[in-house]
C-alpha cells in the first residue's frame, strides 16, 4: 500500500461535511470523488473504481442502504463504510448484512474517520488469496472473516468489523498470544490508554458471543495481549 493513494468515493448529501471530508483526508494524500446521492454514488462507482466506499445512510432519490445493496450485486470485494445519525442497532445490523464493513455515528472526528478508512483500505490492497479466508471452527461456533459472521447452529450475527478483525487474529493465531499493541495498531491506529480501554470493551463483547460453548476461552495475557483457547 506504500506509495499508493488512497481512492475513496464519499456519497454524502450534506455538501458541507462533505467539503470538509474532502479538504482533510486530500491534504492527507487521498484521492476524493464526492456523490451528492446513491443514484449519483453508484454512477461514479464504475467510473472511479476506488478502494474504499463512504456512504452516507439517509440520502435523497437513493438511500446509502439501496447503494451499498446494488453496488453488491456486482461487486463483493470493495470495503464499505455507512455514515449514520441512526443509533438504532436494527440499522447497523441491516448495513453489514447488506455488505458494509464498517459503520460510524455522526458526529465523528476526521482522525477516526482516516483510520476507519485505512483499516479498510488496508485490507483491500491485500492480495485476492489473503483476503478470501476460509471459515474457522471455534468450538461449536463456525466464524466467516469475510462475510464477517459467526455461526451457532441455525443462528447467525453479523460482527463489526473491528471484532471480526479481532477474531480473525485471534484465530489464525490459536493457543498463541496475539500482542494487543499490534492491534491497536492495526485496527485503532495508536495504543492509547483510551483505546486500550476500548480493545478490552470488544474482548468482553466477544467472549459475550461465544459464551454458549464453556470450552471456549480468551484469556488476558496482562500487559501483553490476548490468547484463544478451545479446550
Amino acid at each position: 500500500m506504500e506509495g499508493k493513494k488512497i481512492k475513496v468515493l464519499l456519497a454524502e448529501d450534506e455538501a458541507t461535511l462533505a467539503m470538509i471530508i474532502k479538504d482533510t483526508l486530500e491534504d492527507d494524500d487521498f484521492v476524493l470523488r464526492i456523490a451528492p446521492d446513491g443514484e449519483a454514488g453508484l454512477q461514479q462507482f464504475y467510473d472511479f473504481r476506488p478502494d474504499v466506499v463512504v456512504a452516507d445512510v439517509m440520502m435523497p432519490k437513493m438511500d446509502g442502504f439501496e447503494m451499498v445493496r446494488r453496488l453488491r450485486q456486482t461487486d463483493r470485494q470493495t470495503p464499505v463504510l455507512f455514515l449514520t445519525a441512526r443509533s438504532a442497532m436494527n440499522d447497523v445490523v441491516e448495513g453489514f448484512k447488506l455488505g458494509a464493513n464498517d459503520y460510524l455515528k455522526k458526529p465523528f472526528g476526521m482522525q477516526e474517520l482516516m483510520i476507519r478508512i485505512k483499516a479498510l483500505a488496508g485490507r483491500a490492497f491485500q492480495p485476492v488469496a489473503e483476503t478470501q479466508e476460509s471459515f474457522f471452527e471455534i468450538g461449536r461456533y463456525l466464524f466467516n472473516p469475510t462475510n464477517q459472521t459467526l455461526s451457532l447452529l441455525d443462528q447467525t450475527e453479523v460482527l463489526s468489523y473491528r471484532e471480526s478483525e479481532i477474531l480473525r487474529r485471534l484465530c489464525q493465531n490459536r493457543n498463541q498470544v496475539v500482542n494487543m499493541q499490534n492491534i491497536l495498531l492495526d485496527l485503532w491506529g495508536d495504543d492509547t490508554f483510551f483505546n486500550q480501554r476500548s480493545l478490552h470493551v470488544f474482548i468482553t463483547k466477544l467472549r459475550h458471543k461465544l459464551s454458549a460453548d464453556e470450552r471456549i476461552r480468551i484469556v488476558n495475557v496482562r500487559g501483553i495481549g490476548y490468547k484463544l483457547i478451545c479446550e
